[in-house]
């Protein structure tokens, strides 16, 4: 069989939908023809110009706006805005003949049966056969879509339903039609999970699918809910977001974003359509939202929701929220539970459920409430909406950002109790909940040998979920590859002979246990293994070095300790830069200050598309004192060689520490230095991350990987740039653009990465410039107000300007 592959895509309708997948073809490097209607008339701009309706840019006014507004959106659906050429407008009329060169068209138009239709007859005119053809429909069942195309048309055609936005959310539900081929449907899989970084979902062809039928019925039930508990929009949310793995936004605020009329309009799509749902009472709308709809109060599309932002009289902005009761805005109240508390000292979500749902208080009965009535509904959903349990796990996580599918969540409470609240709350499991039971088989999952186990229904036995021979699941490996472990890290084996330090701090913060853990890999590596891979799992690789601890020693004055510990950071960085096995860094999400040094110093960095990584140390009042300084410099200097020049090259990677920039992606961190064109690699599926971190450092090690020689020809350029770089600071403090303090951090990195005061360019080594850099650290947390900054960004967690 021939082999597909995807070079150039047509994606059809440029609304917010189309124009965000379009960017993210682009994002992986696939050409995208992206066309929409013509316009019927003139604006007066346009008529003002003399321009008529058969003007191309008239023609193409629709579809470019629509592209230019979304690459102007926050956050942006591209990750770099030069990746924005791949991307070609064009319109229905004159362009849509260009579709036969396409590999995908992509159907993404009005959720209108008798439109799509339409379209899909002009594009069978011009389609190649054996095209794929796939519509990115939220709810529309595809049978109806592909009756009386042609018999090639119905054996390409499927749903390929995205999540909004396109480039952060991972679902990618493929819903097959009456005759979707088999090897279609593998393909789009297939392609979701290694090219898109999506988690591939098949679903049959039902009204909102897996994701949106599950979640619509979780946020309807809320709504439901809410009077009768007598809660808060505040205090809802305060339990149903980041406390049980849920986005920041929770329920209201995610409600708020999406748009009050979106999710309407899906629920009562499933009301309609879902005569036989058993919970269809839930679909729909209380009193309270029915108002809201008529009032327009749609959430950020229209200025107000559940939420409202409000500027006072004296200047004041404030967020109100609605009274469910009155349908008044009012001052936000702050929610508080006795069961949260309880859960304060509990690090992983998967261990806080058995506390919540014993709760005494509100709190306690929210979530017996919720959790039941989820349970009872996911249960019941099988064989409708899928025949496999892992995979509305899989929707729920990967669409509507929980860490934890409903399955999952019942196996952490156990499968008896979850039975157990259900009849409490006068619901009852599917049948084959019991008969799972009865088997002896007492959850959803188990791990067996580093692989996840799902219950399969037909065979009453757990089976190995599919697809994940591409993964390393730390989850899973943890606790029978352990080979070290402390307060800060475990270090497991991953196989081939690879090693894997993975943080275990809060927030995966850089401390003595940590850069212990660190050298332990090393030594270890060196002495029985073949490479180290340094990778977490978690939200974020890194927020940095424990500021905490450096706070305590310089508002103690304990700057002999300070010095060591600097100085072991320092060290430690050094240590997996010059070992004799290759050291991969695999940075993804948050990798700021300390997180960014460490993946500066590994032999290659294979870095998540979601990488956000910058040295931040400035936020502070500090400049970056774990080798990040030295580095910069280091990197500035090998770009002299190039033939640049050097004084606008450093001021370059100055500029990137003093305005403490950090990449809204991977692909931008090449820009500010921070990966290495040509060394460093860009993954686009996390989940396959520290898989292929492993296989770059067992192709490092089988190459001859030799430890490097340290590094003696450091091309500084003392007082020339130190010169230069100083008359900028005084400029930029004189025009109050920076503070005093700003330009007193500015200049003690100017002394470092000028290599100090030397008298002319010299060539200095690698510890050279690290003892300056540790020095000039050191100086600065002597100063009172660098410990304002620091406490200031304990107490907040924002960098204050003083």
């Amino acid at each position: 069989m021939k082999t597909r592959r995807i070079k150039k895509v047509a994606i059809i309708g440029s609304g917010i939908m189309g124009s965000g997948i379009a960017c993210h073809f682009a994002n992986i490097g696939v050409n995208v023809l992206l066309l929409d209607i013509i316009p019927k008339k003139l604006t007066e701009k346009e008529n003002s110009k003399g321009l008529t309706l058969k003007d191309r840019a008239v023609r193409n006014r629709l579809v470019d706006e629509a592209l230019k507004n979304s690459l102007k959106s926050k956050p942006s659906p591209i990750y770099h805005q030069n990746f924005a050429n791949r991307i070609t407008t064009g319109n229905l009329e004159d362009d849509i003949q260009k579709v036969t060169d396409v590999d995908w068209i992509m159907e993404v138009v009005v959720e209108r049966l008798d439109i799509k239709n339409q379209v899909f007859e002009k594009l069978e005119k011009y389609r190649t056969p054996g095209t794929l053809i796939t519509s990115n429909t939220s709810g529309i069942p595809i049978k109806f879509m592909s009756e009386g195309r042609s018999e090639d048309f119905q054996k390409h055609f499927c749903g390929t339903h995205f999540f909004n936005p396109a480039r952060y959310l991972k679902l990618f539900e493929i819903i097959p039609g009456p005759k979707t081929a088999s090897d279609v449907l593998d393909f789009l899989g297939s392609y979701g999970e290694k090219f898109l970084g999506k988690t591939s979902v098949i679903a049959k062809d039902t009204p909102a699918f897996i994701g949106n039928r599950v979640g619509i019925f979780s946020i309807q039930s809320l709504f439901h809910s809410v009077k009768d508990l007598d809660l808060t929009i505040e205090e809802v949310d305060k339990l149903s977001g980041p406390v049980i793995g849920r986005p920041k936004s929770a329920t209201f605020r995610t409600v708020d974003v999406v748009g009050l009329d979106t999710l309407v309009h899906v629920a009562n799509g499933i009301k309609e359509n879902c005569l036989k749902d058993e919970r269809l009472e839930l679909f729909e709308l209380p009193d309270f939202i029915t108002t809201m709809i008529e009032n327009k109060w749609l959430g950020s599309k229209t200025k107000q929701g559940f939420y409202k932002k409000s500027v006072s009289v004296e200047g004041k902005k404030e967020i109100l929220s609605l009274d469910l009761n009155t349908l008044e805005y009012r001052s936000s109240k702050r929610a508080k539970f006795a069961t949260l508390e309880l859960t304060k000292s509990v690090d992983k979500v998967i261990d806080r459920f058995e506390i919540l749902v014993s709760g005494k208080d509100k709190a306690g009965e929210f979530y017996r409430k919720s959790f039941s009535s989820l349970f009872a509904y996911v249960s019941n959903r099988i064989p409708e909406i899928t025949d496999e349990l892992y995979k509305i796990d899989n929707a729920m996580k990967a669409g509507f950002g929980w860490e934890h599918g409903p399955f999952q969540i019942w196996d952490a409470i156990g499968v008896e109790k979850g039975i157990e609240l259900m009849k409490t709350e006068g619901l009852e499991p599917a049948a084959w909940v019991d008969n799972m039971l009865a088997s002896g088989c007492t959850s959803f999952y188990s791990i067996n040998q580093g692989a996840t186990y799902a219950y399969d229904i037909p065979s009453k036995t757990q089976i190995k979920v599919p697809g994940q021979d591409s993964f390393i699941i730390l989850d899973n490996i943890r606790k029978t590859n352990e080979v070290f472990k402390n307060s800060g890290v475990v270090i497991e084996d991953i196989g081939d002979g690879i090693l894997n330090l993975e943080f275990q701090s809060k927030m995966n913060t850089i401390g003595g246990d940590v850069l212990a853990g660190l050298n332990k890999a090393i030594n270890l590596a060196e002495k029985d293994f073949a490479g180290l891979v340094v990778g977490n799992q978690a939200a974020n690789f890194s927020v940095g070095a424990n500021i905490g601890m450096i706070f305590m020693m310089a508002a103690e004055q304990e700057y002999d300790e300070l010095n060591m510990a600097i100085k072991y950071f320092q060290d430690s960085m050094m240590r997996m830069r010059y070992s004799s096995i290759p050291s991969i860094s695999a940075p993804h999400g948050m990798t700021l200050g300390g997180g960014c040094e460490l993946s500066l110093h590994a032999d290659k960095v294979i870095a998540a598309a979601e990488t956000y990584m910058g040295l931040v140390e400035f936020g502070v009042g500090v400049i970056p004192g774990g080798g990040g300084s030295k580095e910069m410099a280091l990197r500035a200097q090998d770009q002299f060689q190039k033939g640049d020049v050097q004084l606008n090259v450093l001021q370059e990677y100055f500029l990137t520490i003093g305005k403490a920039k950090v990449s809204t992606s991977a692909y931008e961190a090449f820009d500010l230095n921070l990966l290495q064109k040509g060394k460093d690699v860009v993954v686009v599926n996390k989940d396959r991350q520290i898989a292929v971190a492993k296989k770059h450092a067992i192709l490092l090690s089988e190459s001859g990987y030799t430890e490097p020689l340290k590094r003696t020809d450091i091309k500084v350029l003392g007082k020339q740039a130190l010169g230069m770089f100083l008359v900028g600071t005084d400029s930029m403090q004189e025009s109050n653009y920076i503070s005093k303090h700003d330009m007193k951090i500015a200049n003690k990195l100017a002394y470092v990465m000028a290599g100090g005061d030397l008298s002319e360019p010299t060539f200095v080594s690698e510890q050279y410039l690290l003892d300056l850099e540790r020095e000039a650290f050191l100086s600065l947390c002597t100063e009172r107000k660098t410990l304002e900054r620091i406490q200031h960004m304990l107490k907040t967690g924002k960098p204050l300007r003083n």
